[in-house]
């Protein structure tokens, strides 16, 4: 079955109205994240789902020389201007055999209904002592169950233990709301970087005062 693009559908309102309204900053930690995981390096770095390019600058501003594959076409018509770019599936990726030395994921793998499948290809294009860094929401606290429209609290519903898609959120300002999330709890998402391979280095938590984003460092043996 030929996975459906549905950011076709958000590509102008994510580009022109979704990211000039993110607060600036850093607020969730994604930036930092990708620096102390990833760090400074050189060589290609594949971004999986890179939607626009808008991480292309900073992973260029580490070192690295990005690259980009995303299965939206109107998404990367906008990347296009910030990174290289090929139009592929996240679990069949447009790339040999172990030719890479970093593959990032940047606030995608909810996008990915079959997050399992993509990090077993992650895997697969990394060369051995690969580093794959995975930036994303929380899964303990972000998701169709939480609701965080208390800035200073999350309250959790029943839910989180499921793993389900759900167009359901607390606000009507995102992604979720618009074209959906695959969640997957906690143990289930760090499962799967070990039954594709891939050994678990290093993490962090971005957010205040309940974190928003967990970021995964792996690299394949």
């Amino acid at each position: 079955m030929t996975p459906i693009a549905v950011y076709d559908e958000i590509a102008d309102w994510y580009e022109k109205q979704f990211l000039p309204a993110s607060t600036p900053g850093d607020p969730i930690g994604i930036r930092a994240s990708l620096a102390e995981l990833l760090g400074p390096g050189d060589g290609l770095c594949l971004e999986v789902g890179c939607g626009t390019g808008v991480h292309a600058a900073q992973l260029r501003e580490l070192g690295w020389n990005p690259v980009g594959v995303d299965l939206s076409t109107r998404m990367l018509a906008y990347a296009r201007e910030r990174l290289p770019i090929a139009r592929g599936d996240a679990t069949r990726l447009p790339v040999r055999d172990a030719a890479l030395g970093a593959v990032v994921a940047m606030m995608v793998h909810t996008d990915m209904p079959d997050y399992p499948a993509v990090l077993r290809e992650v895997a697969r294009v990394l060369r051995p002592g690969g580093v794959f860094v995975h930036v994303g929401v929380h899964p303990a606290f972000c998701g169709g169950f939480a609701d965080r429209s208390d800035p200073e609290a999350v309250v959790i519903s029943r839910g989180y233990l499921d793993g389900y898609w759900t167009k359901h959120s607390w606000t009507t300002e995102g992604v979720r709301n618009r074209v959906g999330a695959t969640h997957l709890p906690l143990p289930a998402l760090l499962r799967a970087f070990l039954d594709a391979g891939l050994v678990l280095t290093d993490f962090a938590e971005g957010g205040d005062p309940v974190p928003t984003t967990l970021s995964i460092k792996a690299i394949r043996p």
